[in-house]
């Protein structure tokens, strides 16, 4: 029978040579009769070896590694490195790959009694682990998660059930509904079943003029059936002459909201802002939410987002996403602002969470509340009238007094205000409002951290009051460049000055905090859109009113805040800044490959980048390391 012992090799004169003892093969044989000899000796003795280390949890370690230094970890103290180190849900280490290889090496070792005492050295070093190395591609780069500060979950998903956003007429608004139509048959046979989507815009239509509820009389399919059709910036509903027969009577009047009519005084199917309340509305369904909740959370993991600031979430959806968190970890991590639509305090109405449910992956400490409309629609409320409409200044959809109120009662309780703010007139009201209440000694900015949401339209002395009293802007740097084409017919060439203007509000802040995001679904989900509008002020052919140099580009954000303001910004605007937003150690694995470097690839590139992977506390949730 043949040995099963490896057989040394010989020279050529038939004796063996010494340096060959030291060969692979011989190695492996030395290390396998060693480690048997001890095992065998230890047992002869009788003598116990325990070993207290913990190999199901290191074995999970991995380190994610780029040669080229490009992870970027928007920690000031170390911006690029070569390697971050995973262990469990956090970042462990961060550095060279070798430091973090003798680091990882040396903690482990520090797990195993008498480890200072007895350490195994050659053959027996076998027996220690090794940190499993990913290195992404030498072109890609690794960021932090990326955060939208601004969205609406629920509602994206409702958009892409019937998304108008790309019809550029009446008619092809009416196309798109008559297929709609033709493809569900349940509604196709049912004339009662509602019609119900969003994304038109008027100011893409030639004339630039509203629409018509007679226009869906127009086609016979159309005819009599009950259909509701969001703007764009859902704050204007197009209905059917079916639903308004269903909301009749209908007021002369209402506060905070507008009836648009003929000059007949007969409604002509547009309602803005609070005025869409009038209209029907189903009842909240699990089920749908959970169909547009799937393909929300889908589309954002595909492009990078780790975490989205829900503005406006509604007592029934705040008890979906909390029930949904309690039963399975959610995909994303959910920042909720509540909303109520009342005059009247509602706090009581929501339950304050923190990091909870599986994973703690959902916070519901902010409110949101409204002041005026958007500026699209003529909502925006401006202190002076608008330029291209002088008949109207906007419309407040809440009397200062009532709101300076429900702010201070929401102070006192703890929560976090989050106010929507278009107009100068809008922003002007909430800085009084957040000034009164900051000069009670009694209330710290670091503790409330109110926000302005979008903080689109402000004098240029209300600017420098935001950041000097500390109001956190969050901004949407696509609304700069989807409203670059008209804002300044609207506002006029002194009030623009202050419009989208990011890097004022920047420099003005006394933390360096710009929130960034999206608005989506008003604007589109992906995050690069957002970065490529803060750092070109171009549209996304290139273009602006102001040509291929950008619209006011003395406006613009470097990469290296865009990229902040997506992560660590709206980190701190949420009050994680302590374990989110920068890939430092003791913070949470959030992180996103991107294939190309957006920070130096040239400005026509930025939108072209793919998201290779996205990971959220250490898991990969999309794609693939």
């Amino acid at each position: 029978m043949g040995s099963s012992l490896p057989v040394k090799p010989a020279s050529a004169s038939g004796q063996s040579t010494s340096s060959s003892t030291n060969t692979p093969q011989n190695r492996s044989w030395w290390a396998t009769s060693w480690s048997l000899a001890l095992l065998v000796a230890l047992g002869v003795t009788g003598a116990t070896v325990t070993w207290h280390h913990k190999p199901e949890t290191h074995s999970l370690d991995y380190a994610v590694c780029s040669t080229n230094r490009t992870i970027y970890t928007v920690d000031l103290d170390l911006p690029n490195v070569q390697c971050i180190v995973v262990h469990d849900s956090l970042i462990s280490d961060t550095g060279d790959l070798e430091d973090i290889t003798l680091r990882w090496r040396d903690r482990w070792w520090s797990e195993i009694p008498l480890a200072g005492v007895i350490h195994l050295p050659w053959p027996f070093n076998f027996l220690e682990p090794s940190l499993r190395v990913i290195n992404i591609q030498p072109d890609s780069i690794v960021v932090p998660g990326l955060t939208d500060a601004h969205a609406h979950l629920l509602q994206y998903g409702f958009k892409m059930n019937l998304n108008l956003e790309d019809c550029i007429s009446v008619d092809e608004v009416l196309s798109h509904l008559k297929a709609y139509v033709i493809s569900h048959p349940d509604i196709l046979g049912d004339p009662t079943r509602w019609i119900e989507g969003m994304g038109w815009d008027q100011n893409k239509w030639p004339g630039a003029q509203y629409p018509h509820a007679d226009d869906f009389d127009r086609e016979p399919l159309l005819r009599g059936r009950r259909i509701s059709l969001a703007r764009i910036d859902v704050h204007a509903s197009w209905v059917s002459n079916r639903v308004l027969q269903l909301m009749t009577p209908l007021p002369e009047t209402i506060d905070g909201g507008l009836i648009i009519r003929d000059e007949h005084g007969k409604p002509t199917g547009i309602l803005v802002d609070n005025a869409m309340d009038l209209i029907p509305s189903q009842p909240f369904s699990e089920a749908r939410a959970m169909e547009y909740f799937t393909r929300a959370t889908g589309d954002a993991l595909a492009v990078g987002l780790t975490g989205v600031h829900d503005a406006f979430s509604v007592p029934d959806e705040i008890q979906f996403y909390k029930k949904l968190s309690e039963t399975q970890k959610l995909p994303l991590r959910l920042y909720l602002m509540g909303g109520v639509n009342s005059d009247d305090y509602w706090g009581k109405e929501i339950p304050r969470l923190i990091q909870h449910g599986l994973g703690g992956r959902l916070t519901v400490r902010s409110v949101k509340l409204f002041t005026d409309g958007a500026l699209g629609s003529f909502g925006a409320a401006l202190l002076e009238p608008y330029s291209d409409n002088p008949s109207t200044s906007g419309i407040m959809r809440v009397q200062p007094e009532a709101l300076a109120k429900l702010v201070r009662e929401f102070s006192i309780d703890g929560w976090q205000v989050n106010i929507h703010c278009i107009g100068d007139r809008a922003n002007h009201v909430v800085l009084d409002i957040y000034e009164d209440i900051l000069a009670n000694a009694s209330f710290s900015v670091d503790a409330l951290r109110p926000r302005i949401e979008h903080a689109q339209i402000l004098t240029l002395d209300d600017i420098k009051r935001a950041g000097k009293l500390g109001v956190i802007p969050s901004v949407q740097p696509t609304h700069a460049t989807s409203d670059m084409w008209y804002a300044e017919d609207r506002l006029g060439p002194y009030r623009i000055q202050g419009a989208y203007a990011y890097r004022t509000l920047l420099n003005t802040s006394p933390t360096r905090v710009l929130p960034l995001g999206s608005d989506f679904p008003v604007e589109g989900i992906n995050p690069l859109l957002g970065f490529y509008a803060a750092v070109s002020r171009l549209s996304v052919k290139g273009d602006s009113p102001h040509g291929p140099g950008g619209w006011y580009p003395s406006e613009r954000l470097t990469r290296a805040e865009a990229l902040k303001g997506m992560t660590l910004d709206t980190a701190y605007a949420s009050f994680s800044e302590d374990i989110l937003g920068s890939l430092s150690i003791g913070k949470k694995a959030d992180f996103v490959v991107l294939d190309r470097d957006i920070m130096t690839v040239p400005m026509e590139d930025i939108l072209g980048t793919k998201v290779t992977a996205t990971v959220i506390d250490g898991e990969v949730e999309y794609g693939k390391l």
